[in-house]
């Protein structure tokens, strides 16, 4: 169930949904030149080393409230944050990612806005996440599988959108600052699979998005790390296509 849910719940609202994707064991570091990175993204800039994820407390208390009030401060860090989300039409770089279990898989991942987005795990990881603007699949290029979902009922969509205000267009539960990240964090409440949490991490000197956290309904941690980012280069659209030829879709159920 943790290897589920360590690609899964960092892309999917439902837990329901998240427990029929294939999943491979954690990947070590390194590359398998597959995919269409080509060795990796290109980064403007020197090359940083992987970061050290920073793990929210689980037992941390967000607030939750529809009468959630926000100071003015607190107000001027979301619209900073939305003005920064807004302004990225593309994104590439490497990622870290740490599973409700601890365990740590890496890989590249690139974003073209709106809704696209394209994450490679490192070998000897098969799966590949691709969203082409409405749909995301999990791939497993090893089965020839992949499972769909809407893009809708994902968390990366805030990530992914055009234009966003996080404080209308969202359900924006805490706000906080330090010296090091300015935190956001988002709730949504659905009828049949119970209250998830995305909370988004940037960095407080250079603004830039630095990790997201995803909390399943069921209290499950995933946290995304991001560094080496690109928001110059352009991608070929066709990173983002999904595969309906070369890879069956599983019935549902």
């Amino acid at each position: 169930m943790a290897g589920v849910l360590l690609v899964a719940a960092a892309m999917m609202t439902a837990t329901s949904l998240a427990q029929s994707v294939p999943v491979p064991k954690p990947a070590p570091k390194g590359r398998d030149g597959s995919g269409s990175g080509g060795g990796g993204p290109a980064v403007t800039g020197a090359t940083q080393t992987p970061p050290v994820p920073v793990i929210p407390d689980p037992r941390r208390n967000v607030p939750s409230s529809i009468f959630q009030t926000f100071d003015a401060n607190q107000k001027a860090q979301a619209a900073k944050v939305s003005a920064y989300l807004s302004s990225l039409q593309t994104l590439v770089g490497n990622f870290v990612q740490v599973g409700p279990d601890g365990s740590k898989t890496q890989g590249d991942f690139y974003i073209q806005k709106p809704g696209k987005v394209r994450f490679e795990y490192d070998a000897p990881s098969p799966i590949d996440i691709v969203a082409d603007g409405s749909s995301l699949v999990v791939r497993d290029r090893k089965l020839a599988t992949q499972d769909v979902y809407p893009l809708s009922q994902t968390p990366l969509r805030f990530l992914l959108s055009d234009r966003i205000d996080l404080m209308k267009d969202t359900n924006v539960v805490n706000v906080s600052a330090d010296d090091v990240f300015v935190s956001v964090t988002i709730e949504e409440k659905q009828a049949l699979v119970g209250t998830s949490r995305l909370l988004l991490m940037f960095g407080a000197k250079d603004g830039q998005l630095k990790q997201w956290t995803v909390t399943d309904p069921q209290g499950y941690d995933t946290t995304i790390a991001v560094y080496n980012l690109d928001s110059s280069k352009k991608l070929d659209p066709s990173m983002f296509k999904i595969d309906f030829t070369n890879y069956s879709t599983p019935s549902p159920g």
